[in-house]
């Protein structure tokens, strides 16, 4: 069954748990958490301690997701806050085949993510070694944007790499998913689909979450 997965980049950090809670209410499976430097995407986020703390008002899994310069220097810190899936960039980590071993080794699963302009190939030595791919389909670093269009082949491209070379691997695309187009992003092969805005700016989580899910439901 394909996951919605609400991005806390677009809540109300005044009131997080508040919003977690909203969202776990209204139907999410998991929540996405963007952890971002500074360095490696021009924004700054969230780190362990409060990510530790989301972890004591939700039961649903994290998906946390690090747009950080070399990762590997704190993943004990994200392991050990309660991530239960930890997503490093291709173009971050200098020696990704060892930084994502240290990820399952931790207990978590391992992910790795691509930016718009990096291609498919760059997967080519680490695919069997995953359990989560993460297409962005906008530039990382901040909420709100469009979707890329010309993203679609690329999403396509990876359901097809991950048919053939490692099938249990979960397809994840995060930038831009709306209610309007979440039934053609899953349907050109996702199985995690983060929203960001497109929840934490509704009016009511649960009417919009209820409106992707029947959307989800329309793809074979």
């Amino acid at each position: 069954m394909r996951k919605i997965a609400p991005s806390i980049l677009s809540s109300n950090f005044a009131k997080l748990a508040e919003e977690i809670a909203a969202v776990e209410d209204a139907g999410a499976d998991m929540v996405h958490v963007d952890v971002m430097d500074g360095r490696f995407v021009p924004n700054l986020t969230i780190g362990p301690p409060i990510i530790g703390s989301i972890r004591k008002v939700t039961d649903l899994p994290l998906d946390v997701h690090l747009m950080i310069e070399a990762p590997e220097r704190s993943l004990d810190q994200y392991i050990e806050a309660g991530c239960d899936f930890i997503t490093v960039h291709v173009e971050a980590s200098t020696h990704l085949h060892r930084t994502v071993q240290a990820v399952k080794e931790g207990g978590c699963k391992a992910g790795v993510s691509l930016n718009p302009a990096t291609p498919l190939s760059m997967l080519d030595d680490i695919m069997e070694d995953i359990d989560l791919l993460l297409i962005m389909t906008v530039n990382p670093g901040f909420g709100g944007q469009a979707f890329i269009k010309t993203m679609f082949p690329k999403i396509t491209g990876a359901r097809r790499l991950i048919d053939s070379r490692n099938p249990g691997v979960l397809l994840e695309v995060d930038g831009g998913v709306t209610v309007d187009n979440i039934g053609a992003i899953a349907d050109a092969g996702a199985d995690i689909l983060v929203a960001g805005s497109s929840i934490f700016h509704s009016p009511d989580y649960a009417v919009t979450i209820g409106r992707m899910r029947e959307r989800l439901r329309a793809v074979v």
